[in-house]
């Protein structure tokens, strides 16, 4: 099978490309903009035997995206699982924020979401198969100070989720969200030393959760035909 991953220059995204193609499904790999990022995953996926099509989109564009999804098909074949892992973060007070910035968190975490699978369900649909996994977060389960935006765009992302479950489940589509809570990624490099230890000592696991952890429990949903509209929380017991 195919595995399409978007934003997977580094962290989550890298570590599901390998476990795929750890269990030998060609890779189609993009980021907006870290190409540097994207040879170095396509590097490790082909360390396991298995195909990988990489190239940059920008999954906030529908042009780029519908670009991207044609040449992959075309290098590759259509895709068969849609993990949509693109997103970044924004830490400030709502009133600080540009409108700006607003837009760019939303495109970038949920409109994006919208694009790619727009454009694979076709595809999809005609094979009466496939899965799309949509990368969520615990904030936007139970929302997070400082970060609206961010919360905002990842509680869309879980209503985008059970409403697409429903739409495509009469066409043997599952549609399902991860939840990660504290992972130990780039995202979460900004946070200093002491303020690691203060939410560590609130997850009662004691420490953040690894980018593979997250893939393999990934690998499992999209392995499973019958789960469908689910927003799996993987937090350490953190919420």
């Amino acid at each position: 099978m195919n595995i399409l991953i978007t934003g997977a220059s580094r962290g989550i995204g890298r570590a599901i490309a390998i476990e795929f193609a750890k269990n030998n499904h060609n890779i189609i790999i993009c980021a907006k903009s870290d190409l540097e990022g994207l040879k170095t995953t396509k590097r490790l996926v082909e360390n396991e035997n298995v195909y990988c099509y990489t190239d940059l989109c920008d999954v906030t564009n529908e042009d780029s995206v519908k670009e991207f999804i044609s040449d992959s098909a075309k290098a590759i074949g259509k895709t068969d699982i849609l993990i949509n892992n693109a997103g970044i973060s924004y830490i400030g007070l709502l009133q600080d924020m540009s409108f700006e910035d607003w837009n760019k968190v939303l495109s970038t975490n949920l409109t994006s979401a919208f694009l790619m699978s727009k454009y694979v369900i076709p595809e999809m649909l005609k094979k009466q198969s496939g899965h799309i996994i949509n990368i969520s977060s615990v904030w936007g389960n139970i929302g997070a100070s400082m970060e609206v935006a961010y919360s905002a765009s990842k509680g869309g992302i879980n209503s985008f989720t059970k409403a697409l479950a429903k739409e495509l489940a009469p066409s043997n589509i599952s549609v399902n969200a991860i939840s990660p809570g504290f992972i130990d990624t780039d995202m979460n490099k900004v946070f200093e030393k002491d303020e690691l230890d203060a939410i560590f000592e609130e997850i009662p696991m004691g420490r953040a959760g690894s980018p593979s952890e997250v893939a393999k429990l990934i690998y499992k949903i999209a392995t499973s035909d019958y789960i469908t509209g689910q927003i799996i929380t993987i937090d350490g017991g953190w919420t």
